[in-house]
């Protein structure tokens, strides 16, 4: 229910199918071709600086690119600079020798059917589809999980490039309706409309300012709960703080001005509200929050005799997500008195609760009431584990679900006194497949598989565990294809998240397996910051701790090179977001270990996040720079504050999107200009902003497409130079 960190867009799209056939001049024939010969590092155009400078906490800190924080979509002198960076990047990527077709054999991975979970409503399942190179997926309705339907919804439609997403729908209890939300240019911002299934009608309704919520409809299915923010001034609407968030109530046909206002506490505008109406219809659920730590307070409202809603968990101390009602109880996942969870049921009127599921040895990601029963989602070593207790069961025994391979499951879709469930299941080599739970007898069949030609026995997956500057254990998975030769000559990915809780599971992946056709090393580290062992995991890479994750990052890289997976020479890191700034940050403590780095919307100034968007929330997770103990720790490692003059640094490519509104552009910017001005000219450092798009979610397929096809080439160019070109100036 996270909807405010920084998030792990970037492994999402990983999370993206695939699909992998033979390719003309594919890479799998040759993983050893001849070393590139290295480009001549582009002149970066020169970047205005100011006379700007800030006092913190007694330490003066000069900033001198604070203008390149104005919107790109408002400011002409910020406008030209992007401008004349994406000229820059551009020239220089389409002169990279391509031994490798990227762009030819992602198009072709690509190229494949893949349906969602179905979601029951009444007689009928909904379901997301996708035909291959469709630039965004579909909804279709059936009334057979098995087969087809018909198509309901179709975005691709809705503008010409594909940048106007689907960003979730939510049919009606009765399957007659289905709300969805609209995202352009791949902002936070929503738009919500109404579909009827049987008429195919878009209907009148239409909600504006919609961001960070879900939709929740009554059980007599005319109307939905939904949160949102007050409209913005235009001119802010992508940098402004967001603050006032509010639960409303939407009934069908009413303009949005008669929605009726649920619950706001204009005394506290920095929480956050998220509304959830009970499978059975009884009761509504407010969960409220102020960041990003999964600890909230819960409001309950009977919806059959309440008139307003009523606190029933007061202060910000631990997580109660709510699960589902049953027979006047209320099912909550919490860490209450178990670091790696647990399952309680709570009287919906006193609140005296009574544990259901008790911690287990392994931290509990996730839980469905479906059926009569809980499915559970361990995590095991950062790879999935369902397993099923019966409610009505005399003792805690849980039944394994038994799952194809080591990999991942998640988008569970049923619900209390549901005979069907269904989940979706992937790893590194298994493509996404649909399978439904048998609950008496704890088994699953698959509905639906993705058919890629991928052979799972074409890669070699194993997980080692690097050992961080502290002792901790930290594993890192290490993918390639069968038989690789261990001479530290392979090009190499290490890719790493850590915080917010995200863990970061085995899935299959399109670009990743381009990659691995290629002939590279793909390598994920489970970072501390992340949710791989609860919560002790996560609070061990926060606030004053998050060197913690640094380290860890630079651990999982001298595996790599002891192992002999790769070198110096060959290996290079990547993540986004949250990840993004793992990258800026590890580069500049160690930039001797990396010979490429590509940080893609990273949080890069650390004394200022907070001040944009939905950077306030991250305090949770980072500290702030109002804090004078936090600031010392924050400017220790923020990478923008942290690039050294004459440093030599690995071949960097900093992705943003000029439509960024969770992180803005201006990290990226700030970053980018600091670094031209300042490293050793030995590598190159370039900026590459992606029109009309945003922090990930949305982003149509020949984007992506394009994106890691560029991406790709960099790294393989600069993966491949001979040692003596990388020392070498221009």
């Amino acid at each position: 229910m996270n909807f405010k960190c920084p998030s792990h867009w970037f492994y999402g799209i990983f999370s993206v199918f695939g699909v992998l056939v033979t390719l003309s001049g594919c890479a799998a024939q040759e993983t050893r071709r001849p070393l590139a010969q290295a480009l001549p590092v582009p002149a970066y155009p020169v970047t205005d600086t100011v006379a700007q400078s800030d006092d913190y906490h007694g330490t003066t800190v000069a900033d001198p690119y604070r203008w390149l924080e104005d919107d790109v979509r408002e400011s002409p002198a910020v406008r030209r600079w992007v401008d004349t960076q994406q000229t820059l990047t551009r020239g220089y990527l389409d002169q990279l020798e391509q031994p490798v077709d990227f762009a030819g054999n992602l198009e072709a991975l690509w190229n494949y059917e893949r349906r969602g979970v179905p979601m029951a409503a009444g007689e009928r399942y909904f379901y997301s589809f996708n035909d291959g190179l469709m630039n965004q997926n579909q909804v279709w309705v059936t009334e057979d999980p098995r087969q087809p339907g018909r198509l309901l919804i179709d975005p691709n439609a809705w503008s010409d490039d594909g940048t106007t997403a689907l960003a979730s729908f939510v049919p009606s209890p009765d399957g007659r309706y289905v709300a969805y939300l609209v995202q352009e240019d791949g902002s936070d911002w929503r738009r919500a409309r109404v579909l009827d299934v049987d008429s195919g009608e878009v209907l009148a309704d239409d909600l504006r300012w919609l961001k960070f919520t879900g939709i929740s409809w009554a059980a007599d299915s005319r109307g939905f709960y939904y949160s949102r923010f007050p409209e913005p001034e235009d001119d802010v609407r992508f940098q402004s703080l967001n603050l006032n968030h509010q639960v409303y109530r939407h009934d069908l046909g009413e303009p949005q001005t008669r929605d009726a206002l649920i619950f706001h506490d204009p005394a506290h505008p920095e929480w956050n509200y998220f509304a959830t109406v009970s499978d059975d219809g009884a009761y509504l659920v407010i969960h409220v929050s102020t960041g990003t730590d999964d600890r909230n307070q819960v409001l309950v409202q009977d919806l059959r005799r309440d008139l307003a809603p009523r606190y029933l968990v007061r202060g910000f101390e631990q997580e109660y997500l709510f699960l589902g009602h049953r027979e006047g109880e209320l099912l909550f996942k919490t860490d209450l008195d178990a670091p790696l969870g647990r399952v309680i049921a709570m009287n919906a009127r006193s609140g005296e609760s009574r544990e259901i599921l008790p911690q287990q040895e392994a931290a509990l990601q996730s839980v469905s009431a479906v059926g009569a029963h809980l499915l559970a989602s361990y995590l095991v070593d950062a790879h999935t584990e369902l397993r099923l207790l019966a409610l009505d069961a005399d003792d805690a025994d849980l039944a394994e679900v038994a799952l194809p391979a080591l990999g991942s499951a998640g988008a569970v879709s049923g619900r209390l006194g549901d005979d069907r469930v269904f989940f979706a299941f992937s790893s590194f080599a298994w493509p996404p497949q649909v399978r439904q739970l048998n609950l008496d007898r704890a088994t699953t069949t698959q509905v639906s598989a993705s058919r890629t030609g991928v052979d799972p026995d074409d890669f070699e997956i194993s997980q080692q565990f690097a050992i961080s500057a502290d002792g901790t254990r930290v594993p890192v998975f290490i993918i390639h294809r069968r038989g690789l030769e261990l001479d530290g000559q392979n090009p190499t990915i290490l890719y790493g998240y850590g915080g917010f809780g995200v863990s970061v599971t085995p899935n299959y992946s399109t670009p990743r397996v381009a990659w691995l056709q290629a002939g590279g090393v793909y390598a994920i580290a489970n970072l501390r910051g992340g949710g791989e062992y609860g919560t002790p995991w996560h609070k061990a890479g926060t606030k004053l701790a998050k060197q913690n994750v640094f380290d860890d990052f630079v651990a999982a890289a001298e595996l790599l090179i002891e192992e002999g997976y790769s070198s110096p020479a060959r290996l290079s890191i990547m993540g986004g977001s949250n990840g993004g700034l793992l990258v800026g940050a590890v580069m500049n403590q160690r930039p001797e270990l990396f010979a490429a780095a590509v940080p893609l919307v990273g949080v890069m100034d650390m004394l200022r996040f907070q001040k944009f968007t939905a950077g306030r929330y991250w305090v949770d997770d980072y500290g702030s720079s109002d804090d004078p103990e936090e600031f010392e720790a924050l400017f220790a490692y923020s990478p923008y504050h942290n690039i050294r003059s004459g440093q030599a640094y690995p071949a960097t490519l900093i992705f943003t999107a000029d439509t960024d509104d969770r992180v803005v552009p201006g990290h990226s910017f700030k970053y980018a200009a600091r670094l031209q001005a300042l490293a050793a000219p030995a590598r190159p450092a370039l900026l590459y902003v992606e029109s009309n798009a945003g922090h990930g979610a949305g982003t149509p397929t020949q984007k992506l497409i394009r994106r890691y096809a560029d991406i790709w080439s960099f790294l393989w160019h600069h993966l491949r130079l001979p040692a003596q070109a990388r020392s070498a100036a221009p």
